[in-house]
């Protein structure tokens, strides 16, 4: 009876199997075909303009005051944008920027944003981070070209272009640009205030996020237009293990160091979050899965064979792509006795966790929570807040990115994508179902890199297309 079973349970695998592989082979074999063109005249005055704004040393940081970096860049902008700064209504709420384009229709809104502070760049570049160089190998240097003055000047550049043109707008069309993102500050929310105060609805917003990324998932070659449909919740928590301490010559067992140690080891080895495909990721895959060689297709396009065994190696074989799976908890922070032989009354550790929508906040926490109790470990949680609610993939409001991203980049591939960063984009959520995260610049390996590290940089040659896919997106509300 046994061997009847185990037979019959290897015939329904290999015919389940050979389904698959029929699928794969019926599936249409597809290849990326965009590359932005050579760098050009265009390319090179957008260039300086970046530079110009790169130059503004607008790092921000918790409680900061001082707001004349971002005065200085403004002013920058002032000059580089005339026509914005004319024809638009410019608010200025403690250095976050709005700016307002009255439309001739009264359909909803859109609005384009992305941050002007940067964070710090310390370490040894070999170019100055506050430079903006323009290297005759097409590159600009400094940090925030990338992250993300690049796409603020492109949207900027876009409206001052339809402007010079004598256009105007089919709904009304907002700018802004918060000066606190890369910390999480109340920039965006006192934008977002004063939107309410106007009872603004949008339509659609376009955040930073997603961009035009060179090989998304290693072995599927090209760029892909990696479209954030929504970002996962975040905290910081604090995990604190206690005891009389004593000196070091006596120690006794399970002490606060060992007890966090034991805890952090027990995370990292036996994780209490579940992993599972969301529709987005699902979504993901199953457009990239055309482009890939045959055994990673094989994989990606039968998901609904291969995800269990996929599951629990996701993470191995890429970090990003395990982190859209499941809530994740990296540790970050450790403190413990301020001398080598004095055992510590307490211990700590600091905790960064990601919420993904099958577990979210609460239940993230209270499984956090259980896990730390079992080494005796007290929790403290220093901030806190869910996942953001995604964006429907076949709603009117991707399409028509989706739709946008076609006709500005011929050739270009376009999927959903997790966001497993932070955005601005996160405080918007009241005034907009549909906040898409998705930067128009080309990002290939040395600027993922680069992005909060050394030599921050950025292709001249993806310059011109990004001002366009803004240009596009704007006149593409007339067909609403």
């Amino acid at each position: 009876m046994i061997s009847v079973m185990i037979c019959f349970l290897l015939g329904l695998i290999g015919t389940l199997f050979l389904y698959a592989v029929v699928n794969t082979l019926k599936m249409t074999r597809l290849k990326s075909k965009y590359t932005p063109p050579p760098a050009d005249d265009e390319a090179r005055m957008l260039a300086e303009k970046l530079a110009a704004m790169v130059r503004c040393e607008t790092v921000s940081s918790p409680g900061q005051t001082d707001l004349s970096a971002f005065e200085e860049l403004q002013a920058v902008m002032e000059k580089l944008f005339p026509l914005v700064h004319q024809k638009l209504e410019k608010t200025v709420i403690d250095g976050n920027l709005l700016f307002h384009w009255k439309g001739t229709g009264s359909g909803q809104p859109i609005l384009l944003m992305s941050h002007q502070d940067v964070v710090p760049a310390a370490g040894a570049w070999t170019h100055d981070p506050f430079g903006g160089e323009i290297s005759p190998d097409g590159k600009i240097w400094g940090r925030g070209t990338a992250d993300t003055k690049g796409s603020v000047m492109a949207f900027f550049q876009a409206v001052e272009n339809l402007l010079a043109a004598g256009y105007n707008p089919a709904c009304d069309v907002y700018l802004a640009s918060s000066c606190t993102e890369e910390w999480g500050g109340d920039g965006a929310p006192k934008l977002v205030a004063e939107l309410k105060r106007r009872g603004v609805e949008l339509f659609l917003l376009c955040d930073e996020g997603g961009a035009i990324i060179n090989e998304p998932v290693g072995g599927i070659h090209g760029n892909f237009a990696m479209v954030g449909v929504f970002e996962k919740g975040k905290a910081n928590v604090r995990f604190t293990a206690r005891s009389a301490g004593g000196h070091a010559s006596a120690p006794t067992k399970n002490s606060p160091a060992a007890r966090v140690a034991a805890f952090i080891h027990s995370m990292e080895t036996h994780s209490p979050f579940k992993k599972k495909f969301s529709p987005e990721v699902k979504a993901m895959f199953g457009r990239l899965a055309p482009y890939a060689p045959f055994g990673l297709r094989l994989v990606l396009g039968n998901l609904w064979l291969f995800g269990p065994i996929l599951k629990p190696i996701m993470g191995s074989i890429s970090a990003q792509a395990g982190a859209m799976l499941q809530t994740t908890a990296a540790f970050t922070v450790l403190s413990g006795s301020e001398a080598y032989n004095v055992l510590p009354q307490e211990a700590s550790v600091g905790v960064n966790m990601r919420f993904i929508p099958h577990q979210g906040e609460k239940e993230s926490l209270e499984l956090i929570k259980a896990r730390a109790a079992k080494y005796g470990l007290d929790m403290e949680v220093l901030l806190s807040n869910d996942f953001s609610p995604p964006v429907d993939i076949h709603g009117p409001a991707f399409k028509q990115v989706q739709l946008v991203i076609c006709q500005t980049f011929p050739g270009l591939p376009v999927s959903p994508y997790v966001m497993t960063g932070a955005t601005d984009a996160y405080f918007y959520q009241d005034i907009c179902a549909s906040c898409i995260r998705f930067a128009p610049i080309l990002f290939g390996p040395e600027q993922m890199k680069g992005m909060h590290g050394l030599d921050e940089c950025l292709e001249i040659r993806c310059l011109p297309g990004a001002v366009r896919f803004y240009e596009n997106l704007i006149r593409a509300q007339e067909t609403r």
